[in-house]
């Protein structure tokens, strides 16, 4: 009896790195993001989570992915799997960006400096926010890789044409306009909460921050949150605690048009994405106005509520404007098996928010690089059960939409 409990009963070796064991019991995002819900403020998570108004949309991002079926091929030879793709003249390991988001270091110290980091050790593109809490230069200084730019058009043009200027010294490869800012979204989480960016201090948040040690003291040993960005350029630099809705409502410009694109490029040589692109119609008008690509988003939910859904839209775009211009599918992707989806319907790329900010808070740099691995394992376990072996072999014939019987 002894030696057949111990032919079958093993022990696990003592994991002395909470990192290690955090990240270990990660199967998935989901996971990652019940991680980060455990570690961080409830108001910072819920400014990372949340959604507009009753977050249809941002449930929906997600879900109408289960909306689509592969149709898998086999006896075919995938010992050899090739994800790598070129997007804008530039190499990458696979097909996937970081999307821009805001305020990085409330997830995490680092930030996006970490974020960036690792992004170029999977070989893929990194965009920086506008709204950032790192800086142009701060993150050119730690990463060699492909890096974009997202511009929110400010009602002062000249700070805007400032930080264009930045990004063109700093080796930056292309721009991301916002297009779907119009006004903020109204988002509930952060109106019942009262947040504030950066974080303002309350007999709340001295509470909220005693549960959870491990945030608050990486917060409070670190520099002050600030708009990096705009730091000594402008009165609402983020160097003290302001409601997101009343900054963006004195910042930013609503008069934003298709005349501001051509003023855009008028000022940038590379390549621009318009981001927050929701419908057929003005993926044609982009197309019109000579950008390189759209990415079809609404804002991870964060805008209109009832907004259509990005992948929904990929396949009725691409069949209108499809090799005139880069599709970017940008909301709700949680897998690799997502990613394929995406590109069988004729997205050139997929980018993602949440799940990085997720592995941030999680697990900080490491958990980014657990993020990034989680999806390109993911592509290549989904393509390899397809029956494809290259990224160019992905084509609609892989996938079809569920009758709604099924």
């Amino acid at each position: 009896m002894i030696n057949t409990f111990r032919s079958v009963v093993q022990f696990k070796e003592l994991e002395l790195d909470p990192v290690v064991r955090r990240l270990s019991t990660a199967a998935d995002i989901g996971d990652l993001r019940a991680i980060a819900k455990r570690r961080l403020p409830r108001g910072v998570f819920d400014y990372i989570d949340g959604g507009a108004e009753d977050e249809h949309t941002l449930g929906a991002n997600s879900s109408a992915f289960s909306k689509i079926q592969f149709e898998p091929r086999v006896l075919r030879d995938v010992s050899e799997l090739d994800t790598s793709t070129t997007l804008f003249g530039t190499e990458m390991a696979m097909p996937v960006m970081i999307a821009p988001t805001g305020f990085g270091r409330i997830a995490q110290s680092q930030g996006e400096l970490a974020v960036a980091r690792a992004a170029e050790r999977a070989g893929i593109p990194y965009a920086l926010s506008t709204m950032a809490t790192r800086s142009i230069e701060e993150v050119a200084a730690v990463s060699d890789g492909p890096k974009w730019f997202q511009v929110y058009t400010w009602r002062d043009r000249t700070l805007v044409e400032q930080m264009v200027r930045r990004a063109e010294a700093a080796g930056y490869v292309g721009l991301y306009l916002t297009v779907d800012t119009a006004v903020l979204g109204r988002r509930e989480r952060d109106v019942r909460r009262g947040y504030t960016l950066p974080p303002k201090i309350g007999l709340d948040t001295i509470i909220d921050g005693a549960i959870h040690p491990g945030w608050t003291w990486d917060f409070l040993n670190n520099d002050p949150i600030t708009f990096a960005n705009v730091v000594g350029m402008h009165d609402m630099d983020g160097s003290s605690a302001v409601s997101l809705a009343e900054h963006m409502a004195a910042q930013f410009d609503s008069s934003l048009s298709w005349d501001d694109v051509a003023w855009l490029a008028s000022i940038w040589d590379g390549p621009i994405i318009l981001k927050g692109i929701q419908t057929v119609a003005d993926a044609k008008l982009a197309v019109g106005a000579g950008v390189a690509g759209i990415a079809l988003s609404n804002h991870g939910g964060r805008q209109l509520d009832g907004a259509p859904t990005p992948i929904e839209l990929v396949e009725p775009v691409a069949q209108a404007v499809g090799g005139q211009i880069v599709i970017i599918c940008d909301g709700g992707i949680r897998r690799g098996s997502d990613v394929v989806k995406a590109l069988a319907l004729g997205a050139d790329a997929v980018s993602i928010g949440r799940p990085y900010l997720y592995g941030l808070a999680a697990g900080g740099e490491r958990g980014v690089d657990h993020v990034l691995n989680f999806f390109m394992q993911g592509i290549r376990r989904t393509m390899a059960l397809s029956g494809v072996r290259t990224i160019d072999e992905i084509n609609g014939d892989l996938v079809k939409w569920k009758s709604s019987g099924s």
